[in-house]
């Protein structure tokens, strides 16, 4: 039997592809843009990430290069850290729901998102206060202690809060952070994977366009 079509009639054929138009403009209007140059906007955020990094506890930032306004709530250091460093091969865990940014997230550099915060490469944590245990990410494997999850978590503010003395690689004696809106637990926990090096966990602190970063090779004190 021959294979037959149904042909729709000329008026709804183009009542629906002005429906489907209509619907990519609205959804393509309302998301949260990118990088404006994005090959040299990356590679300026990879920089400070990997400055930050390397020197525990000294303060980035990251310059212009994404739209004053946006969708998604979430911190500006945090949004440019994501599109630099996630791709579809990067599962990525937002805490917090914000659909505008796992839009953004999806459509600018194809990570894909997922439901547990053990299966992410990288997750942002929105409010602190709410982080869940250490213990529930990815630390890697004493093979593969790459495969751990890199968080990022928004803080209230990169200064005024208790002291922390930060000490081990990229500090020539020690560095003081005083992080406002961390949760007490947070440090504790931290310590406590200490003894599973190489795996472990590292961090990016993060408010507004700036951030500290606290890899797993640094060891905290708080005073």
């Amino acid at each position: 039997m021959e294979n037959s079509q149904i042909a729709l009639p000329a008026s709804v054929a183009t009542s629906l592809a002005t429906s489907l138009a209509t619907s990519l403009a609205t959804s393509l209007s309302t998301l949260t843009p990118g990088f404006a140059d994005p090959v040299h906007d990356t590679q300026a955020v990879f920089r400070t990430l990997l400055d930050t990094l390397s020197r525990p506890g000294t303060v980035g930032v990251v310059e212009n290069g994404l739209p004053e306004v946006r969708e998604t709530h979430a911190a500006l250091a945090a949004f440019a850290a994501l599109l630099t460093l996630c791709d579809y091969a990067t599962p990525v865990w937002l805490a917090q729901a914000d659909p505008a940014l796992a839009s953004a997230l999806r459509f600018h550099t194809g990570a894909p998102l997922v439901d547990e915060p053990g299966l992410a490469a990288f997750a942002y944590i929105h409010d602190a206060g709410a982080m869940p245990s250490l213990e529930s990410f990815a630390l890697g494997a004493a093979e593969s202690p790459e495969q751990s999850v890199t968080l990022l978590i928004r803080v209230e503010a990169l200064t005024g809060g208790t002291p922390v003395a930060l000490s081990g690689p990229g500090i020539q004696h020690t560095e003081t952070i005083s992080p406002v809106g961390l949760p007490e637990h947070f440090w504790r926990e931290r310590a406590a994977l200490a003894p599973l090096f190489p795996c472990g966990i590292d961090c990016y602190l993060v408010c507004g366009s700036a951030l500290i970063g606290l890899p797993r090779t640094t060891q905290a004190k708080v005073n």
